[in-house]
């Protein structure tokens, strides 16, 4: 994802990078050539004159300007919920980890406390790779042990795993008398809320805008660009080719950034910045218990300055 600080309005007017124009530029191109065929024809095909003009595409824009809007608001929802959902996940990892630290009543450096962390930056992680597909392993060696490892191993859904491995430290405290009946809830209760989490997301992946209705829209809006020539032609003549890629731009772009933006976990630019969000979660987590030094054994242990 592409995080930028406000441009100033005439140099946003050039800006490529994070844009979708590139991808668009082969289609606007062979929109500009049918428009320069049909000022050349005069809007003719072989002998017939197709009978258009501006009247009914005007009308029509109207309309599917608005289904434009409609979609890019639901895939505007996807995003934002994405992100709602991976802020959730921060603010939860800080407050188990604050809980480990008071409740547990564990000092800066404790193996244990260490180990709990290192769960949770691994969950980040493996959520992670398991919204993008691919594979976690270099990231869960940088942070868990050989034990923990060989747990995860075999498993699909690594971060319901290590969901549980968290649950298991917290047994073991309670079961070592470190914490009581109810703080033990006060974890679970966290637990569950990364749980909720990690379905938020999977439900996100595994549920698209149904494919009929982006194919609906789809067809719609390349029908609508390529007669588009053909209604203009009599009233533009040789400013038909721009007025209609300029058209078409806005129409396909609007289309092009909700199918972007529909999967927001990808590693498009326009994506959320999943990479700096888990290691935002490994920082802010690994300062929490006086942790600042980023280089990490093949134990799986933070290296304490």
């Amino acid at each position: 994802m592409i995080i930028r600080k406000k441009e100033h309005w005439f140099k946003m007017l050039f800006v490529w990078h994070g844009s979708v124009l590139p991808q668009l530029l082969p289609r606007l191109g062979l929109l500009f050539v049918l428009s320069l065929a049909v000022v050349y024809l005069h809007g003719y095909i072989f002998s017939f004159k197709v009978p258009l003009n501006s009247t009914p595409f005007a009308l029509f824009g109207f309309v599917l300007a608005l289904f434009l809007g409609f979609r890019n608001n639901a895939s505007y929802e996807r995003f934002s919920e994405g992100r709602k959902l991976w802020g959730a996940l921060l603010n939860h990892a800080r407050s188990l980890t604050r809980q480990a630290i008071s409740l547990v009543n564990l000092k800066t450096g404790n193996p244990e406390l260490i180990e709990f962390v290192q769960l949770l930056n691994s969950l980040a992680y493996a959520l992670k790779h398991q919204l993008r597909g691919t594979d976690p392993q270099a990231d869960l060696e940088n942070h868990l042990t050989q034990k923990q490892l060989e747990v995860l191993a075999d498993t699909q859904y690594k971060p319901i795993i290590l969901i549980s491995l968290l649950s298991e430290w917290v047994q073991k405290a309670k079961a070592e008398h470190k914490i009581d009946s109810i703080q033990q809830l006060q974890f679970e209760e966290n637990l569950n809320k990364l749980t909720d989490v990690v379905g938020g997301c999977e439900r996100i992946i595994s549920t698209p805008i149904p494919y009929s209705y982006q194919v609906l829209l789809h067809r719609t809006v390349y029908i609508y660009c390529f007669l588009l020539p053909f209604g203009l032609v009599d009233s533009l003549l040789w400013l038909t080719p721009f007025i209609v890629v300029f058209i078409a731009y806005t129409f396909v772009a609007f289309e092009a950034i909700a199918d972007e933006i529909e999967e927001p976990f990808g590693v498009e630019a326009n994506d959320l910045a999943l990479n700096s969000m888990c290691q935002k979660i490994e920082t802010t987590l690994l300062e929490m218990i006086g942790i600042h030094a980023v280089s990490i054994q093949e134990s799986g242990r933070q290296i304490i300055d």
